[in-house]
């Protein structure tokens, strides 16, 4: 008896000796800043080569999925074709198990303790050990492999936030990229003379939307303008628009007529989104003096032409919207008459997909009753009573699900 207590002090020094070279791998592996398979590679060596732990296998949480990442020992089957049993994650939430405990089948025979690994009060890992040196099969040395579990999980769980910080930030700038390039698409004025005044209003739904409007001069008598909605949202749909702004500026320089406008944006959106994006747009072009509108609807909303005797009417003609196809079909180009204190609204489909809890929309319909009873306000003013319509008819108030641009004309 007298010599078993210096034999048992020297064999619990010899271990601690070994956990504080375990300790020491790993901490020196997460000081490299290596990746999560060569960190998981390095927790499997150092229970081996420190605490000559010859069966190891580690199952980690991945995306809400469990995965193998380790299966290492002899005579094992590959885990990484095995699921984890769902007893063992509906059972093993906290403190370590025996394998043998778990009623499992002969796939986990040959190993003998299981870890949960648990952070934020949620197991993130699973590890599985077998065939144990006798001197570091106690309840001492699970405790310690919780401990260097723990250190692990806990370095690659802050790596992972970083990367997601990182990302997060990379994303913040691209917004940021996205609404300078967004805010510049929008014209800096606006038509307001003797012959017409045209105003306009953008609410978007996400910090980057996918409605765009523009005007643009031709001559002293003579501007084009159109209002869009792109497919998606984002900066994706950002970048679109700005392609869509440059080409449609370049043909107007070039003195394009209204269709060769429609077309070979149609070309352009096309090509650049291979079908897979599209844009809805109504062209206008108008002359101060013969006071006619031509005009192209691209598969848009139609917009309302409100006359001073209150009759209506609804700017169909034009085509499909662009990007679907590589040749527009049937485009036609239609042309109407102006007479004085017309009012024109365009507008995206944003405005008139509202709803109530009884799920009815407010539609055209909601529309025009707000324009008809309010057509004489100045523009900007009109504006703000159909925004507050429908944010008083909308059942998430001024929650609204899409972008929402208004722009109307007023002919003198």
């Amino acid at each position: 008896m007298s010599n078993a207590a210096p034999i048992t002090a020297e064999k619990r020094l010899f271990l601690k000796d070994r956990e504080l070279g375990a300790l020491l791998e790993i901490t020196q592996a997460i000081n490299q800043d290596l990746g999560e398979t060569a960190l998981y590679k390095i927790f499997q060596f150092t229970l081996l080569g420190q605490l000559n732990i010859r069966r190891v296998v580690l199952y980690v949480k991945e995306e809400g999925e469990w995965q193998c990442m380790v299966s290492f020992g002899q005579h094992l089957p590959d885990y990484r074709r095995i699921p984890l049993p769902e007893v063992i994650i509906k059972n093993c939430t906290s403190a370590p198990a025996a394998v043998a405990s778990l009623a499992l089948n002969d796939s986990w025979k040959l190993l003998e303790t299981l870890i949960p690994v648990v952070r934020n009060d949620e197991v993130v890992a699973y590890v599985f050990i077998g065939n144990m040196h006798d001197d570091y099969a106690s309840g001492e040395a699970t405790k310690f492999l919780e401990t260097l579990s723990n250190i692990l999980f806990g370095a690659i769980e802050n790596r992972r936030l970083g990367r997601q910080r990182i990302a997060a930030a990379a994303m913040r700038k691209e917004i940021e990229i996205a609404q300078e390039v967004q805010t510049m698409l929008f014209p800096r004025s606006l038509p307001n003379d003797a012959h017409v005044a045209v105003a306009a209003s953008y609410v978007p739904h996400t910090a980057v939307g996918g409605d765009y409007y523009d005007v643009v001069p031709l001559d002293a008598n003579r501007f084009m303008f159109c209002i869009a909605d792109v497919s998606g949202k984002g900066v994706a749909a950002s970048l679109l628009m700005s392609n869509f702004q440059a080409g449609l500026r370049t043909l107007l320089r070039q003195q394009a007529d209204i269709a060769t406008v429609a077309n070979e944006l149609n070309n352009l959106i096309f090509r650049n989104a291979g079908g897979d994006k599209f844009i809805t747009v109504f062209f206008g072009l108008y002359d101060r003096t013969t006071r006619k509108l031509q005009f192209v609807n691209a598969g848009h909303n139609d917009p309302l032409l409100l006359a001073d005797d209150n009759s209506v009417q609804l700017l169909k003609e034009g085509t499909i919207m662009l990007g679907v196809m590589d040749e527009l079909p049937m485009l036609k180009v239609g042309e109407v008459d102006i007479p004085p204190h017309t009012l024109l609204l365009t507008y995206t489909d944003g405005l008139t997909e509202v709803f109530d809890d009884n799920y009815n929309e407010f539609g055209e319909e909601g529309v025009l009753r707000v324009i008809r009873h309010n057509r004489y306000l100045p523009l900007p003013r009109l504006h703000e009573e159909l925004l507050r319509e429908i944010k008083e008819f909308n059942v998430n108030g001024s929650q609204f699900a899409d972008d929402i641009t208004i722009l109307s004309c007023r002919f003198k």
